[in-house]
């Protein structure tokens, strides 16, 4: 087996064996921690002596040892008084076997565990990344632009937080289920949004976020398949990721849906997105993700930009608007209300964000604003608008594009 194939199989296999650690023993960090080691010890040993029969089983294996071993030689007072808390001295020394295969909603538990309410957001996400998709501290820090060691930290802090709370390997009480389910969806569209779209750096987006979200996402639907707003938000990310290999032209230049090249767009992502979409809609209440969605349905379905139903797509937007408000959604729908009812009502619909102090340096407000002016001829207010949103965004691939665009406006 080649060293990318063993990636793959660890990548995989490691949370299914966290899972099985942390609902065996307990601590999410001592078992994460005795995970690495056993990951170590197989990439030392595999490619010496083959793959185990039962990849899983093997890790599990030396990873509750390392666990024992480890429970057995610290005296340290604080780490004996945490385990102490989590478990009694007979189980502590006596931990069960292995166990290989563990109940069927691990994944979930673990998805819920990354995403206690005692965590921040941004631990949440960078914790969900880190045990759940199996990424390395490295990968997350470079995702993310901060030092390794600067990420190292937050994952640790955030496991230590989630000790302090007592926070248990069990499927949260039924009151909590739906808020905590919530909160899963929304670290996912996190990292998919951020994958999608890189908010720095040179690269418009980065695989192995939007994929690990996708994978992610794949799993809590198989696991709550009748959860429709989890079913649109898979459809949300097939479909806009489908689209993908049409954003950027040949030099990596930022290609915008309108011009984009609809040949090159996946059709098989397409066909399951809105397959999903489409049997979610009529079953459960209408959710954000699932408006999103049947938005990103409609540009799907449009062979060529023109052809586009942006009267249905003003209207989803309008649906959207009532029931999760703000202003990203408005400066959204500013856009749909432009093509359906001209560059002007969008624009007087657009100005009065400007006034939103959570806007006033959003690259995208001033992109959008730049675009109604450029449609409604106004050609010296857009060209100074396109050089505003070039100068608020961080990313590279978006700022040659918006300059590019206020220099073609100034050669005019």
């Amino acid at each position: 087996m080649t060293e990318p194939d063993l990636a793959d199989l660890w990548r995989a296999a490691a949370p299914q064996v966290l899972a099985a650690l942390v609902r065996r023993h307990g601590d999410f960090g001592e078992a994460e921690d005795a995970v690495q080691e056993a990951l170590l010890a197989a990439a030392v040993q595999w490619p010496a002596t083959g793959v185990p029969d039962d990849p899983k089983a093997w890790l599990i294996t030396v990873a509750s040892r390392r666990l024992i071993d480890a429970h057995r030689a610290d005296t340290a007072r604080v780490r004996r008084e945490h385990w102490d808390a989590l478990r009694t001295p007979t189980d502590r020394l006596t931990a069960p076997p292995a166990d290989t295969a563990g109940p069927a909603d691990d994944s979930l538990t673990l998805l819920l565990l990354c995403c206690h309410p005692a965590l921040p957001r941004p631990a949440q996400v960078a914790l969900t990344l880190r045990a759940v998709a199996g990424l390395s501290t490295a990968q997350i820090a470079r995702a993310f632009l901060v030092p390794e060691a600067t990420m190292a930290q937050r994952i640790s802090r955030a496991k230590a937080k989630l000790r302090q709370a007592g926070a248990r390997f069990t499927t949260p009480p039924t009151p909590e289920l739906p808020e905590r389910v919530a909160a899963v969806a929304h670290v996912l569209y996190l990292i998919f949004t951020e994958g999608h779209t890189t908010s720095t750096g040179t690269g418009l987006y980065d695989v192995s976020l939007t994929g690990e979200a996708i994978r992610l996402s794949r799993r809590l639907h198989r696991l709550l398949p009748n959860n429709s707003e989890i079913t649109g938000l898979l459809a949300l990310m097939l479909l806009t990721d489908a689209r993908r290999a049409a954003r950027i032209d040949a030099d990596g230049s930022l290609v915008p849906l309108a011009e984009q090249d609809r040949t090159r767009w996946d059709e098989a992502a397409i066909g399951e997105g809105i397959a999903l979409i489409e049997a979610a809609l009529p079953v459960g209440p209408v959710g954000p993700y699932q408006l999103q969605a049947a938005i990103a349905a409609v540009h799907a379905d449009a062979e060529r930009a023109e052809d586009t139903d942006w009267s249905q797509i003003e209207t989803l937007y309008r649906m959207l608007t009532n029931i999760a408000p703000g202003p990203t959604v408005t400066l959204n729908h500013t856009v749909a209300v432009a093509m359906v009812d001209g560059p002007d009502a969008g624009l007087r619909m657009l100005d009065p964000l400007l006034a939103d102090k959570r806007l006033r340096t959003n690259h995208r407000l001033h992109a959008a604003r730049a675009h109604l002016l450029d449609l409604a001829g106004r050609t010296a207010e857009a060209r100074t608008a396109y050089s505003t949103a070039a100068r608020f965004t961080t990313s590279i691939p978006e700022q040659h594009y918006l300059n590019a665009k206020a220099t073609r406006l100034r050669l005019q």
